[in-house]
């Protein structure tokens, strides 16, 4: 241990130990990227200061960087302010957990709102004037910026877990079994530093996310006060939104289920999230897959209007559940026109996702 105040070092003993440190938002090595003016934001702390900076200077034009939640959830907060954004991604498309059609969705509803979207352009470099940023260079255009918000995702850090030996997985985050255990005896992980157990994969994955974080740390503790606890693992469910589009995601994407190699049938709607003569029916778009053969529900994606987002739960639920698509189509969902067509989009999308599989 080292103290703070002077610097000088000592040892603690401990009879157990838990390591949380959780996770730290992604930099850029990239020039002038010491510039006054470019911001992470991965805690609360840091949106009240960004809050602050932009209250209390004369903004004009934000650049941000990365097309992922904290991406377009600052885009979503900079156009409410009147400012004028632009937004570069390094992948062919926002929200790269998304596959491709349903991340043009966003796209689309992102220069709706006045967002000026760059796909598939690298940052290569910041210009900076006295010391701070002026604008963002990509590898193929210059964009003026007056402030500049970084959401290139975020890294475990496990910088000390890898010098005092913590088993780490492949994706550099604590390895743990469904105790939260790390292999040491006596010590523990949970969190943004740590991995989890995928349930439809069936395979580690690291999925920083705040439910999960929260979960992991409550079976820690029960497990380190005498209790017995597990934690079985996650989907990889989420959710966001940009202005009256609502993104969610489950399970597995195209992309991730064919890394994997699994053989599957996707399914693709388009429906409305209330009757259609219903007022403020928005458009809601589904996706699903399921594995062929066993016909296993493997993922979905809904992108939608107000209504559509939390849909996403009951897939998640099938997912938990290891639902095949022909049980799930037949799911007793509410309806009353306020809420729902007769038939669910979710229930459309698996009618046609049946005949696939």
């Amino acid at each position: 241990m080292r103290r703070l105040d002077d610097g000088t070092s000592y040892r603690e003993p401990f009879d157990q130990l838990v390591y949380a440190t959780g996770a730290g938002p992604r930099r850029l090595e990239v020039p002038g990227a010491d510039a006054q003016g470019i911001y992470g934001v991965a805690t609360l702390a840091d949106g009240l200061r960004l809050r602050e900076v932009v209250e209390r200077e004369r903004l004009e034009r934000v650049a941000i960087v990365g097309g992922g939640y904290i991406g377009i959830e600052m885009a979503e907060a900079f156009v409410a302010r009147g400012l004028a954004v632009a937004l570069v991604e390094l992948g062919p498309q926002v929200m790269g957990t998304l596959d491709p059609d349903m991340g043009a969705l966003v796209s689309a509803a992102l220069r709706e709102a006045g967002v000026e979207v760059y796909l598939g352009e690298r940052v290569t470099g910041f210009q900076a004037a006295s010391g701070r940023v002026r604008a963002v260079e990509t590898d193929r255009r210059t964009l003026p910026a007056d402030l500049v918000v970084l959401g290139v995702g975020v890294q475990p850090r496990t910088e000390l877990a890898a010098r005092a030996g913590l088993p780490l997985g492949e994706s550099g985050a604590v390895r743990i079994d469904d105790r939260m255990r790390t292999g040491i005896p006596g010590v523990w992980a949970a969190g943004d530093c740590a991995e989890t157990f995928h349930l439809v994969s069936r395979r580690p994955a690291y999925i920083p996310l705040g439910t999960t974080a929260n979960k992991q740390g409550r079976v820690c503790g029960i497990n380190i006060g005498g209790g017995y606890a597990r934690f079985p693992g996650v989907v990889g469910t989420a959710i966001t939104k940009f202005g009256q589009t609502e993104i969610a995601r489950t399970g597995l994407n195209e992309r991730e289920a064919q890394a994997l190699g699994f053989e599957y049938g996707v399914a693709r709607i388009e429906d409305r999230t209330r009757a259609r003569y219903y007022p403020d029916s928005a458009r809601i778009v589904v996706k699903l897959l399921a594995e062929k053969g066993s016909g296993r529900l493997l993922g979905a994606q809904i992108v939608g209007g107000p209504g559509a987002g939390k849909r996403i739960d009951v897939v998640a639920t099938a997912l938990h559940a290891g639902m095949r698509v022909d049980e799930f189509m037949h799911l007793d969902l509410a309806y009353a026109p306020p809420f729902s067509p007769v038939w669910d989009p979710l229930l459309i999308a698996a009618r046609k996702l049946a005949e696939q599989v």
